[in-house]
């Protein structure tokens, strides 16, 4: 594929198939991902690489945590302070917090990205059940053969995280040029407990997000694409 049209074919794919992703070309597409660029090339990153038995079990964790911690968030304070001693279904993330508020012109955006998916689903605003199915397919990887969760080293403060971005990005590029696709899922930051149980991760490193990869199924979802803004709005003017 040409670069233009890799970038623009690349979109967040939230329904895979069940086709498994061959390990040669899972190398591959990770070997193209460590051409990335990188401050002072520190490479201050790590992945652990989730497939077959263990990306589904992973991914049966995750998820039963989140219905677990979404019924403890709908308890009585008094209840949620017990579930916070007593269950190990609350968040233990390395930032905290993962998803904090956000500033209004960003809110504004999120909220119509949220929209705009649930429209292309049929989920309409009210139907809580719905939309809380649709959050908890997530923690699955969306049906993904593959789950890649990303670690930074803190030592190298905010560059860590930037080359993880500019990593990751080249990882999804990667990806999409040889057929594949993924998402990219900053909700796979709020449980680390999980990865910690298949995955010898160095205490040092902190868990970021994780990204689902895998072959796209033919499915509606697959085809949104929420507006992006205009030049316009992101180019600061000269004084």
């Amino acid at each position: 594929m040409d670069y233009i049209d890799v970038l623009k074919t690349r979109r967040s794919i939230r329904a895979f198939s069940d086709k498994p992703v061959e390990s040669s070309l899972l190398d591959e597409i990770l070997r193209e991902a460590l051409e990335s660029p990188s401050s002072s090339n520190s490479q201050p990153y790590k992945l652990a690489v989730a497939t077959g038995d263990i990306c589904k079990k992973l991914g049966e964790e995750l998820q039963s945590k989140y219905y677990r911690s979404n019924k403890i968030q709908k308890q009585p304070l008094p209840l949620k302070l017990l579930s916070a001693i007593t269950t190990d279904a609350l968040p233990d993330s390395d930032f905290k917090p993962i998803l904090g508020k956000y500033p209004p012109v960003f809110q504004e955006r999120r909220v119509a990205t949220g929209m705009g998916l649930y429209e292309v689903l049929g989920i309409s605003r009210d139907d809580k059940k719905a939309r809380d199915e649709q959050m908890a397919r997530n923690f699955i990887f969306f049906d993904a053969p593959v789950a890649i969760f990303f670690f930074v080293h803190p030592g190298m403060k905010h560059t860590a995280l930037v080359d993880a971005g500019i990593m990751m990005q080249s990882l999804m590029l990667s990806a999409t040029n040889k057929g594949l696709g993924t998402c990219a899922q900053g909700a796979l930051g709020i449980w680390r407990s999980p990865i910690d149980k298949f995955f010898k991760v160095p205490k040092d490193y902190k868990l970021v997000c994780g990204l689902a990869l895998g072959y796209p199924q033919d499915n509606k979802v697959n085809q949104y694409r929420p507006d992006k803004i205009d030049l316009d709005e992101l180019l600061i003017p000269a004084k």
